[in-house]
């Protein structure tokens, strides 16, 4: 692993938890970033010094995350309203993946822990403009974090550890009651927030029309997709509510996701999809602290000695009510599954984590745009409809379509809540509308806006991506192939949409 360079690092010591598990940068193994207001704002001051990188592409990709950090944490000061970023600082989780020998993962995490009194405290302190939706929805992950404290480390560090844990539950639980009841950050600050992340404008407006075209669109394959199925004449959702009841029980899942990832990786080495085949993809129980997400990808990170990736899988908890499991398993029904097979392992996540680790420069393999990164998962989940992933099965296109409308709603739900124009309630209600969820379901994912405004970015970065593809089979003509388009996007690691363009220069023969 090679030494940062110190303007690099500026960025990365403004986002710890993010570059040490995506990028794999273990310098900051058993270490918090120091997100208390002076910590911050020390950190924003030792932004932008030094030169930049000789590499046009890699100064601008730099710039864009010098920027993002500067809106993110000096304008909309979101370390002063959302837990998220002192959830991180907090995670241990991130110790569990074999990047290293067990003994000094092991220590690492016992020094992180030995940390969680100061992080609270830092936490604390910085999280006065809390409002009481963001600490209502995010009070559930706060507690779990107790979940990820081992049993087996020096009793003195540990209670600490739990009694720190208690001053931050007791503090969301008070804004939970008092915060303020708006969590909007204004259409101009959900603007300024993902265009800065992103290096280009943000027009709320067209982007909100560019949803519900969507939307629509999605809508007429899924009634496409359920009559070639045997429905024709249905309501599309209703029959959805249907296929999702047949799902593996609670002890198949792991196995479901197994053989759905085999599946995977298998058709996208088969066509060639991706720039790069090798490495390895295991499946399992994700671990405990993380449990509250459903599938997530846990890649062999490009700053780390390879070692199996992990795409961890969640079966519900035994103990739960019996309409809580049922809700849960239907994730991961015959038809869904397939959809977040493709979408976290291959040719999404898995494969997106392979290249990052091939990309030339620290710059590319280390600062990550989400919504390229989710956009480009998600546009593997229509790639593999485009090119037959399940002939002669319409389910399978049931359930990307499925997931589909479900994060075009999150773009329309985000610019909707964030604007004013929709309260988290009236969200609920397009979800029901738009998708096949509903009731809890449906809630959650209209509350998930307040504490994640950019959760749009799935489908955003999907539209960028199929708009970079039409331009590229306009300018390459004849020499236009998806392995070609492919590789030259994931080239320039997880990049800014800004900087997509810059795919369509590059050289045919390099990688």
């Amino acid at each position: 692993m090679t030494e940062l360079d110190g303007r690099l690092r500026a960025v990365c010591d403004l986002a710890v938890s993010g570059v040490r598990e995506m990028a794999g940068r273990h310098e900051y193994d058993g270490l918090i970033q120091d997100l208390s207001p002076e910590g911050v704002r020390a950190g924003l001051a030792a932004l932008g010094r030094g030169p930049l990188p000789a590499d046009p592409y890699d100064a601008a990709h730099l710039q864009i995350f010098e920027e993002s950090a500067r809106v993110q944490l000096g304008e909309l000061e979101l370390h002063r309203r959302n837990p998220l970023e002192h959830l991180g600082n907090l995670d241990l989780a991130t110790y569990d993946r074999e990047y290293a020998p067990e003994a000094e993962r092991d220590a690492a995490r016992l020094a992180h822990l030995a940390r969680w009194p100061e992080a609270v405290d830092n936490a604390v302190a910085a999280l006065d403009l809390l409002s009481a939706p963001v600490a209502t929805a995010l009070l559930g992950p706060v507690r779990g974090l107790a979940a990820g404290v081992p049993q087996d480390v020096d009793e003195r560090v540990r209670e600490a550890a739990f009694r720190a844990h208690a001053r931050l539950v007791e503090h969301i639980e008070k804004a939970s009651h008092t915060g303020d009841p708006d969590a909007s950050l204004g259409a101009e600050g959900l603007a300024r927030l993902m265009g800065a992340g992103d290096g280009l404008p943000v027009d709320l407006g067209r982007l909100a029309e560019r949803a519900d075209a969507e939307r629509d669109r999605l809508m007429a394959r899924l009634a496409e997709s359920c009559a070639a199925l045997g429905f024709a004449g249905r309501p599309p959702l209703e029959v959805a509510r249907e296929l999702v009841r047949q799902h593996p029980d609670p002890d198949g899942v792991i196995e479901a996701a197994r053989i759905g990832t085999e599946r995977a990786i298998a058709f996208t080495r088969e066509k060639d999809l991706v720039p790069y085949h090798d490495g390895e993809c295991l499946v399992g129980i994700a671990p405990e602290s993380r449990r509250w997400g459903m599938a997530m990808m846990s890649w062999s990170a490009p700053g780390e000695p390879d070692s199996p990736s992990w795409y961890h899988v969640t079966p519900p908890d035994p103990s739960w009510p019996e309409r809580d499991i049922e809700e849960w398993l239907e994730v991961f029904s015959e038809t869904t599954l397939p959809a977040i097979n493709v979408h976290e392992v291959a040719p999404g996540h898995f494969s997106h984590g392979r290249a990052l680790r091939h990309a030339r420069s620290d710059v590319r393999r280390t600062l990550m745009s989400l919504a390229f990164a989710e956009g480009w998962a998600h546009y593997a989940e229509e790639l593999c409809v485009e090119e037959d992933f399940a002939p002669g099965d319409p389910r399978f296109e049931i359930g990307v379509w499925l997931e589909a409308l479900i994060r075009v709603t999150r773009l329309a739900c985000a610019i909707g809540v964030h604007s004013g124009a929709m309260t988290v309630e009236e969200g609920a209600r397009r979800f029901a509308a738009d998708t096949h969820l509903a009731g809890p379901a449906a809630l959650s994912e209209a509350a998930r806006a307040t504490f994640d405004p950019t959760y749009g970015r799935y489908t955003w970065g999907k539209l960028e991506i199929l708009d970079l593809r039409d331009r590229a089979r306009a300018e390459w003509g004849p020499g236009f192939g998806l392995n070609r388009f492919h590789t030259a996007m994931l080239a320039l690691g997880s990049p800014p949409l800004g900087l997509l363009d810059h795919a369509l220069h590059a050289d045919p023969g390099a990688r």
